[in-house]
């Protein structure tokens, strides 16, 4: 006999008990994982400064660390590493999430989450129209950043440039890479 799969909401996301583990929703899907290892966030905070930074200087928008809840839909909640809306798009920040598809999204890899990072939010940040989604890999100290073209990612070339790789939505923004992995 075939038993109905269970579909998670964002309501059933809400009643789910404060505690160190990572949940997220990916087509009614729930995925956990545990905390961040303390490299995982140095180089999550050493983006943010980065990020800030920028932001803060070109009045460009905003920077979200996680914990924070982007509700895609009702059956997609996800917890990125780094959000960024942008200026123009601040009405989507309400006081308990971001509501909709936030300009950039920044997932820093462990080894519990590349595949997922790699794979189904992937796909599900383009699905939703996240124009920007970038990939750190701290193991490989690599940076992807991927512009959303037609409904799918496409990887920006890395060019030869000093300054590292250029961001489409902050073009201004200078990433050395070799700072991010201290």
């Amino acid at each position: 006999m075939a038993r109905d799969k269970l579909v998670l909401t964002y309501q059933d996301y809400l009643q789910m008990p404060e505690d160190r583990n990572r949940r997220e929703i990916l087509e009614g899907d729930l995925y956990v994982t545990p905390a961040p290892s303390p490299r995982h966030q140095r180089v999550v905070a050493n983006l943010s400064i980065l990020l800030e930074g920028y932001l803060s200087q070109h009045h460009a928008g905003k920077l979200y660390p996680s914990p924070i809840d982007v509700v895609l839909s009702q059956i997609n909640v996800v917890q990125p590493d780094l959000v960024v809306v942008t200026t123009e798009r601040l009405h989507i920040v309400t006081t308990t999430s971001i509501q909709g598809p936030p300009d950039l999204v920044i997932e820093v890899l462990s080894p519990s989450t590349a595949p997922v990072d790699r794979g189904r939010k992937l796909e599900t940040y383009a699905r939703f129209g996240v124009p920007e989604y970038w990939i750190v890999d701290p193991d490989l100290q690599a940076l992807e950043i991927y512009n959303l073209h037609e409904g799918a990612y496409e990887l920006v070339p890395s060019r030869a440039d000093p300054r590292g790789p250029r961001s489409p939505l902050l073009p201004d923004l200078a990433i050395e890479t070799r700072t991010l992995w201290d």
